[in-house]
């Protein structure tokens, strides 16, 4: 019994420190480094929120990040590329990280 209390202090002692690590190395859902961009990606633009400065993308495959083909909101770098599109436009778009997210650092319409 004594065995088992102590094994759970342990564990308990361990924990709060151990996931916020986990949690930090999949805030980023990827494996981009602080220093790393991707090659312009291919998607669609699904909302555009101009006052928080995000944009929510429904993308390919970002093979530089091992992310497959999804819809996510990315926070961009400056609220003026949200000028250059609109809603439902087929886009190709640059990412970065910045501060352990990945930011829309270039976004132009798509040549169709």
């Amino acid at each position: 019994m004594k065995l088992i209390a102590a094994s759970l202090a342990a564990v308990a002692l361990i924990l709060p420190v151990s996931l916020p690590a986990v949690a930090q190395s999949h805030a980023g859902h990827g494996s981009m480094s602080a220093a790393q961009s991707t090659s312009k990606v291919d998607g669609e633009i699904r909302k555009i929120d101009k006052t928080a400065g995000k944009v929510t993308i429904k993308h390919g495959e970002i093979k530089q990040m091992g992310m497959p083909p999804m819809t996510m909101m990315f926070p961009v770098k400056d609220k003026a590329l949200l000028d250059k599109v609109k809603e439902g436009d087929r886009v190709l778009f640059s990412l970065a990280s910045e501060g352990g997210s990945m930011v829309v650092t270039a976004i132009e319409p798509a040549k169709r």
